[in-house]
């Protein structure tokens, strides 16, 4: 089994991925035949500070809310055919999302699920509190919860030890296709070539579609075909970890050189020095070479000793976030919206202060401040959307705000409609490094 290459399906990218994805990849891979696994990436830094929030609200929640309609299609036929899946879906509760995996198990009639779960990533505790104190800035020990990037070995180990599923809190994303391959060659935890260069194809797959062709696409410059059917990716590991990268058989989307090389660069700070817990990866001598329809090959990926450091990330509580929304259309619009916000600023006075977009003149490239706005000269947009926004530790002068909005629809100007407000409590991040033998990681395997 050692020598027999490893091929790893991506059956999400993130939270919000599509759930029908995960179909043609395992598809794909029982066509294939041979040693698989399949990797779910759900876990932003994003979304795991709203999963610390749901976690709050409710103990058995904080999980990817999605985890049903991600996995309930493929399980049974990945647990038949001995394909097991890793997936970093528990967030901020993986006890919870193992304990709703080994139910939805019994819903398909499977006997039992042995879930891997990796923990050791969550530093809430007083003694996470006390280690976070000597390391964030300010020495901070306020924060709502904290979370260590652990690294792919966990995985591994709940893996050789027989999980069937492997459910992670934060992990490195690569660390999710690293995991696998490590169990699966059976590669010390120093074997930095190896380690490098299966990091770099966990960095291909844990984005999805952006890969084949989703993040790639730009009609007119850069045609994906059957973009509205893309198929997600699959990487074949080799024993040295050299790999190749394709896509799910009989779907849209494409993978060639360039999407390759985009993916690569994706989120890399340093090509020479790609930092993850379980190896420092470089792509800077890197070489992609198309071998196939749909088929990339990477070579010269190389890898070096991993640092004596992991990275936390700590949440704090981050007050209330308001958004309000309010339509201006036909002659004029952009006048009255501009109006709008005006009138808005000046009964709001001096206690928020509050960002106005124009969506549709202009939002995407506006600052907080709007400087870019009051110096761009009135036009005669016909199709206007303000949208005020602003950010407060009490709720109260949030909700203010959203009132006032709220009031344009007849205390003028003329023609407003369509208003939509929303109100969310906000998490504020910080980030530092801790030494790795202080924040050590740990597996179990329920039944």
């Amino acid at each position: 089994m050692a020598g027999e290459g490893l091929a790893i399906g991506g059956g999400a990218g993130f939270s919000g991925d599509r759930t029908d994805a995960a179909g043609p990849v395992v598809d794909t891979l029982l066509a294939r035949g041979g040693p698989a696994a399949l990797i779910f990436e759900t876990l932003a830094e994003r979304t795991l500070a709203l999963a610390q929030i749901a976690r709050r609200q409710n103990p058995e929640g904080g999980y990817e809310p999605q985890l049903d309609r991600f996995v309930g299609p493929v399980l049974r036929r990945c647990v038949e055919h001995r394909i097991p899946i890793v997936g970093n879906f528990g967030a901020a509760n993986p006890r919870a999302a193992a304990r709703r995996l080994q139910g939805l198990a019994r819903e398909l009639g499977l006997r039992r699920l042995r879930v891997g779960v990796v923990e050791g990533d969550d530093l809430s505790d007083e003694r996470g509190r006390a280690l976070l104190a000597e390391h964030l800035p300010g020495g901070r020990r306020d924060f709502v919860s904290a979370n260590v990037y652990q690294g792919a070995k966990p995985i591994a180990d709940a893996l050789a030890a027989g999980a069937q599923v492997v459910v992670t809190g934060r992990v490195a994303d690569p660390s999710l296709a690293v995991g696998p391959a490590m169990a699966h060659f059976g590669w010390a935890e120093d074997d930095w070539p190896a380690l490098g260069r299966c990091t770099m194809a966990g960095h291909l797959l844990e984005c999805g579609a952006q890969v084949t062709g989703g993040y790639f696409a730009d009609p007119g410059l850069k045609e994906v075909p059957d973009l509205a059917h893309v198929g997600f990716p699959i990487a074949e590991v080799a024993a040295d970890g050299s790999f190749t990268i394709g896509k799910a058989a009989n779907t849209g989307g494409l993978v060639d050189a360039r999407t390759v090389k985009e993916q690569l660069l994706y989120e890399v700070h340093d090509p020479a020095a790609y930092l993850t817990p379980d190896v420092v990866a470089d792509i800077s001598e890197a070489e992609v070479h198309e071998i196939g329809r749909d088929r990339v090959a990477v070579a010269g990926v190389r890898g070096h000793p991993r640092t004596a450091t992991l990275k936390v990330n700590a949440w704090f509580d981050g007050g209330w976030l308001g958004e309000a929304e309010i339509s201006y259309a036909g002659p004029n619009a952009e006048a009255r919206a501009r109006l709008a916000a005006e009138i808005v600023r000046s009964r709001i006075g001096g206690t928020l202060e509050v960002r106005f977009d124009l969506i549709g003149v202009l939002s995407v490239f506006a600052d907080d401040g709007g400087r870019l706005l009051a110096a761009r000269p009135p036009g005669a947009a016909r199709d206007v959307r303000l949208r005020a926004a602003a950010v407060h530790p009490e709720r109260s002068c949030i909700e203010r705000l959203l009132e006032e909005v709220t009031t344009l629809y007849t205390c003028g100007p003329a023609g407003g409609g369509g208003v939509r407000t929303s109100l969310r409590s906000r998490l504020s991040t910080a980030s530092c490094l801790v030494p790795r033998e202080h924040v050590p990681a740990r597996f179990e395997i329920l039944e």
